[in-house]
């Protein structure tokens, strides 16, 4: 059973929160419920425990449980915010953590809708609008509040998103992120090292990040995940790591475990070419400038592609800074892909070494679709979109 914790903040809108929560219940869902000491002003927490699936949370230290934002973040499948004030929104961007409700947001990794409600004043300022474009850049999803009758007889945008359509998203997000479950999913990240001699070598300027982002998504979407990386950076709890260095390296590992993968996704950046000869000693400048001599190394994702079984998706993955459309179309039928996501890695906002990133993601069944400027976990979650609706529909098919 998903497991919503459904936090609630102060604001007329509260009442409302009382629809999501039976409509989330009612379609199986379990709820957990956080309310605020401002929401307790306007709905009691009994009616909140008495139509939940546990009693209503309401501070980090009166219950029983000593670390319940902990138990609550870890546990949760999503965190759903409705109404989230201004107050709640600053406090959610800028880190803070005074209570049990923002306590819980900051230790969560699970996805998080935030559905925000105001005065209309309160709603276009300066200061709200930045913090809800913060939360958008980490990932977090915003149902914008809708235009209609608010507090007072006023009337603007500000007003809470419909409670139909509020658990409505929540259920659409809670399948998606259930659609990898049980699916085993093996994913690469970084830029290999091809060694010149034992101090240096021949690299790129990869940092790993977009791969380690598909690879936390997918765990927390329910897959068993193998992450084949370079980089040293973190990875969620669960997520299987391999450690490598070279081409040949990640070439045997990926080929190792994508023969029980359901999916492979190929973010890292392989290097194309390596030393032929790599010397066994530093190389002296003293010696003067050496010859280098370069030999190709294997195409991981074409022997993936050749080697591809019914029913398995693979993904590629084309750093350009030229002509993106043309080259990553033939990447794609040249690998025998079944996705091919290109970004232009020229750009300042996009591709090695940033937070951020767009693509265009390319289909074998001729689809194609650009995305806007998004972090590298939101845009992880669009491609494991693509790989979840692949692994629903009929085996991909290419001509040998």
């Amino acid at each position: 059973m998903p497991r919503v914790v459904l936090g609630v903040c102060g604001g007329i809108a509260a009442y409302k929160a009382v629809e999501v929560c039976r409509r989330l219940v009612d379609a199986g869902v379990h709820v957990a419920p956080i309310l605020t000491d401002d929401a307790q002003r306007f709905i009691g927490a009994l009616t909140l425990s008495a139509l939940a699936s546990e009693r209503a949370h309401t501070s980090l230290f009166d219950g029983p449980d000593p670390i319940p934002h902990t138990r609550l973040g870890q546990s949760a499948d999503l965190v759903v915010v409705a109404p989230a004030t201004a107050k709640l929104l600053g406090k959610y961007a800028a880190g803070i953590s005074d209570d049990l409700l923002t306590a819980t947001l900051l230790a969560t990794r699970a996805p998080v809708l935030v559905c925000p409600a105001m005065h209309t004043e309160m709603w276009e300022h300066a200061a709200v609008q930045e913090n809800v474009a913060t939360l958008r850049r980490r990932g977090v999803h915003v149902l914008d509040p809708e235009e209609g009758r608010l507090a007072g007889g006023d009337v603007g945008a500000g007003r809470l998103s419909d409670p139909v359509r509020i658990a409505d998203t929540a259920l659409a997000l809670l399948a998606g992120n259930h659609a990898l479950t049980g699916r085993t999913v093996v994913v690469t990240a970084g830029g290999t090292r091809e060694a010149l001699d034992p101090v240096r070598y021949v690299g790129n300027r990869s940092s790993g990040k977009m791969g380690h982002a598909l690879a936390n998504v997918a765990a927390r979407r329910g897959a068993h995940v193998v992450l084949v990386t370079t980089a040293n950076l973190p990875a969620t709890s669960g997520v299987e790591v391999v450690r490598v260095e070279s081409a040949q390296e990640m070439h045997d590992a990926v080929m190792t475990r994508s023969v029980q993968a359901d999916v492979v996704i190929m973010a890292a950046a392989v290097a194309d070419f390596r030393p032929k000869a790599p010397s066994p000693q530093k190389i002296k400048k003293a010696d003067g400038v050496p010859d280098l001599v370069l030999e190709p190394t294997t195409d991981i994702l074409a022997a993936l592609g050749r080697a591809k079984r019914p029913g398995q998706v693979v993904v590629g993955f084309a750093a350009e800074t030229e002509r993106l459309r043309e080259h990553a179309a033939a990447k794609l039928a040249g690998k025998r892909v079944d996705l091919m996501v290109a970004n232009d890695v020229s750009t300042s906002d996009a591709g090695f070494e940033v937070d951020t990133n767009r693509a265009l993601l390319l289909g074998a069944d001729g689809g194609a679709d650009e995305t806007a400027l998004l972090t590298k976990e939101q845009l992880a979650g669009l491609v494991l979109e693509k790989v979840a609706a692949l692994l629903s529909g009929p085996a991909s098919a290419h001509p040998i």
